[in-house]
């Protein structure tokens, strides 16, 4: 139905415009090509509701870290018990990792590394706490706290919290006060190197830094995990992935002081389904390009999500000087509330304390698709693609777009990005039709293409 509703829409572009006929057919062949790719969001996995050492689960093997000497007060360091606990499940095939409830766990920076024996289960039922004080901290390890590598076919789950206790980290850093020096700050959950990796149920809150990063995997599983800190905590990332493919977030609640989703150079094949996000600023690709490095994200799906109150919707960032693309990327079915910048392409970013050069060279944006997305705006320009004129941002898709702001007008802002829209459009984006290099569309719709395309979406919530 809705190929047919498409097909009719195009063809009233070849009536009304005179668009070429190829160019309407690569058009279709193009939006059919971002409908099309997708992951399988996979249920093979058989998350346990019941206690894991209760006779229903006999065959696996409880590996208890109080057993090992943790003391789980919050006070005495548990470092060593974990690590003890940790040798022996990875080494023991259908193991449990247990980290009971009701207790905490004080443990420092630590690497958790594999292979590991088959069916191995992470059971994270009580809080594991970082130690508070940036002084004292493993200068060994000096961006990570929490770090698994080399895993395959692992599980966590469970209803426990990993807190980073990130307060003073966040007092010291230099975007709180700028006198401070500049410098990086560790990540409470890393999973690093791994493949099918499932975490569910998870908490994670007031990282030093970015929260869970995802880094050189691939078939890894994010499913019901919340991840909080205070709006005004800096770089707090909620998840960052980076070099890593095969990648499904769903069912997640992140409010931080940073992207609640970043999605950063050599990663494919991501989806995002049923988000929360706020407060935060947004949901992110990029940054991209920094010091004229080359940047590649590629088959990137959101569908269905809900962002509250964040600094930006959803967003590519690139800077100046770089290279390489951003390319097949689909925004599906958002609803947004008093979010300041709803959709955002910004080729010109500069998150540093100097001022940033203007390059001629950029990251190439091209086959982004913006269906369904409604909501308030807090910013006059609701949809704004400020892209490079040496790499101009290509084959942008809008369709079925209302976002309105509640004290005024609202308008869409092209630089050098060409397009098309379906379906009704508000603002209207006809400046990425247009051949004018930077144009501004303001509170216009384009009336006879409304009912190309059924309105029959219902937001709701999440």
């Amino acid at each position: 139905m809705f190929k047919f509703f498409l097909v009719s829409f195009l063809g009233l572009l070849i009536a009304a415009h005179g668009v070429a006929e190829n160019r309407v057919y690569d058009d279709i062949a193009m939006i059919e090509e971002l409908e099309s790719f997708d992951i399988e969001e996979g249920n093979d996995v058989e998350f346990s509701e019941s206690p894991l050492w209760t006779s229903e689960h006999v065959s696996k093997i409880l590996v208890n870290v109080d057993a090992f000497g943790a003391a789980g007060d919050g006070v005495a360091d548990d470092t060593q018990a974990f690590l003890s606990a940790w040798d022996k499940a990875c080494s023991t095939p259908k193991s449990v990792l247990l980290v009971p409830q009701g207790r905490s766990y004080l443990v420092n920076a630590t690497r958790f590394k594999g292979p590991c024996a088959d069916k191995l289960l992470i059971q994270i039922d009580g809080t594991i706490v970082a130690p508070d004080e940036p002084k004292n901290w493993d200068p060994k390890n000096p961006r990570n706290w929490l770090d698994f590598s080399k895993l395959k076919g692992v599980l966590f789950q469970g209803g426990g919290i990993i807190d980073g206790s990130g307060s003073k980290w966040w007092a010291s850093s230099c975007k709180r006060n700028k006198s401070n020096p500049c410098r990086g700050a560790p990540t409470a959950l890393t999973i690093d190197s791994s493949s099918s990796v499932w975490v569910k149920g998870l908490t994670i809150q007031n990282s030093q830094q970015m929260h869970f990063t995802i880094s050189r995997s691939q078939s890894v599983r994010i499913i019901d995990v919340q991840v909080s800190a205070p709006e005004d905590s800096p770089n707090t990332d909620g998840i960052h992935i980076t070099d890593s493919t095969n990648v499904l977030l769903q069912n997640c609640k992140i409010g931080t002081g940073d992207d609640c989703i970043s999605i950063v150079s050599g990663s494919s094949n991501i989806k995002m389904k049923t988000i929360y996000c706020g407060p935060g600023h947004g949901i992110s690709i990029g940054s991209l390009g920094k010091d004229n490095s080359s940047g590649i994200v590629t088959k990137v799906v959101l569908d269905s999500a809900f962002l509250r109150g964040t600094t930006n919707g959803l967003r590519i960032k690139t800077w100046q000087g770089g290279s390489g693309f951003v390319r097949a990327v689909r925004y599906q079915n958002v609803r947004m509330e008093d979010v300041a910048n709803p959709i955002l392409i910004d080729q010109f970013y500069c998150d540093s304390p100097n001022e940033c050069k203007n390059q001629t060279s950029a990251v190439q944006i091209s086959q982004i698709m913006y269906r369904n997305i409604s909501g308030t705006t807090k910013s006059a320009k609701a949809m704004k693609f400020a892209c490079s004129d040496s790499f101009p941002c290509n084959n942008i898709v809008v369709s079925n777009i209302n976002l309105e702001k509640k004290d005024g007008t609202v308008e869409t802002y092209c630089n050098s990005a060409t397009g098309f829209g379906y379906g009704t459009v508000h603002p209207a984006a006809d400046c990425l039709s247009s051949s004018d290099k930077e144009c501004i569309i303001n509170n216009t719709e384009n009336e006879e293409l409304a009912e190309a395309i059924p309105e029959d979406l219902v937001h709701t919530e999440l």
